[in-house]
């Protein structure tokens, strides 16, 4: 599993506590690419390719670059991943995870993710929410939220690089279509490009999708706060706000910046315990969470889908994972086609007196 993170990191150390507690400290906008095994083994990845690595790339995937310019690790974990979910079949899902999550945590449930939905690709982004490190409660809180706060930026750049190698990958693999549709067909315009839409149906089938789960949507806020930020390009499928740990008042003005090609989904816990606890802490931002709160649901882009009191949810936070779905069929079939980038409503009952989807 590939782990983007903004963290410190210590090769020194072994596995997870390669992971540091604090920002990169050169900036917390500074990326990092990291390789889990499954044993745990953590390797961070040398950051720039070789001319023949980059070489081998261009040749294979057919890609408009420069192999004289110098180009990143990046770029092979991007094509390593796009390779994989075409040949498998399967869905990429960019998960930012939320508060109080050391990177064991993060990389636990991107396993159970991949495990519980099959067709699923997690790519985590590891921000550096660890409960305030030795502070408690209150102020461990608060202190994860600027974390969440400077974190922003990272995350903007975490997608720009995701939407910009999508783009050149899909632009390769068009051009790749293009010529073997013409040489096809070298003397019917229509049937070569019948030929093409044909043959880009069926190669270019790569889905990408994002889930934020609770205050992984508070570090979303802040990252769709300048005019420039890649969240506003057209990037993702679907776009899941699960459990979020953001006020419900105003969201229908900042989440309305979030193109996707498919559908933007909030799903709501009224019961969920941690957004009832993180309520109570002092602080004008902390009214109503938008992740367990079924008033003023009144974004016109928006999928809102209300969990509470599904079997076995109770007053879970993480109800997507597969202790809650394995035994509710209903609720990981919305999952699964949520992070697949399909319709998840299609099989629920819609509620236009609160504006909610409800199994």
């Amino acid at each position: 599993m590939f782990v983007i993170t903004n963290r410190t990191i210590d090769d020194s150390k072994s596995r997870f506590k390669k992971f540091g507690r604090e920002p990169n400290p050169h900036g917390p906008n500074e990326l990092r690419l990291l390789s889990v095994s499954d044993d745990n083994k953590v390797t961070q990845l040398n950051d720039t390719l070789s001319s023949g690595e980059v070489e081998a790339l261009v040749k294979k995937f057919n890609l408009n670059i420069d192999v004289k310019e110098q180009h990143y690790r990046s770029l092979a974990v991007a094509c390593s991943l796009f390779e994989r979910a075409r040949s498998d079949k399967k869905s990429i899902l960019l998960y930012v995870h939320g508060y109080n999550n050391d990177v064991e945590d993060v990389v636990e449930t991107a396993r159970d993710i991949e495990a519980t939905y099959d067709n699923t690709i997690v790519v985590p982004f590891t921000w550096p929410a660890n409960g305030g490190g030795p502070l408690s409660g209150t102020a461990a809180y608060l202190s994860d939220k600027d974390d969440a706060r400077v974190s922003a930026t990272a995350l903007h750049r975490v997608v720009q690089k995701l939407h910009h190698y999508h783009s050149m990958l899909v632009s390769g693999l068009r051009q790749k279509c293009l010529i073997t549709s013409h040489k096809r067909h070298p003397d019917n315009t229509e049937k070569a490009k019948m030929f093409f839409d044909e043959l880009m149906c069926k190669e270019c089938q790569t889905r990408i999708s994002l889930l934020c789960h609770s205050m992984g949507n508070y570090v979303l806020k802040y990252a769709l706060r300048p005019s420039g930020s890649a969240l506003r390009a057209l990037t993702f499928d679907n776009i899941a706000l699960v459990a979020a740990d953001v006020n419900n008042e105003g969201h229908e003005y900042w989440i309305a910046d979030l193109p996707t090609r498919n559908r933007l989904y909030v799903v709501i816990n009224e019961d969920d315990g941690a957004l009832k606890w993180s309520r109570r802490k002092p602080g004008e931002e902390q009214l109503a969470r938008l992740g367990h709160y079924l008033r003023n649901l009144s974004s016109s882009t928006t999928y809102y889908i209300d969990v509470t009191r599904n079997r076995g949810v109770g007053s879970a936070h993480s109800y997507f994972k597969s202790e809650f779905v394995n035994n509710n069929k209903t609720l990981k079939r919305i999952f699964s086609a949520m992070f697949e980038g399909e319709d998840a409503e299609r099989s629920l009952t819609y509620h236009a007196d609160v504006n909610v989807y409800r199994s």
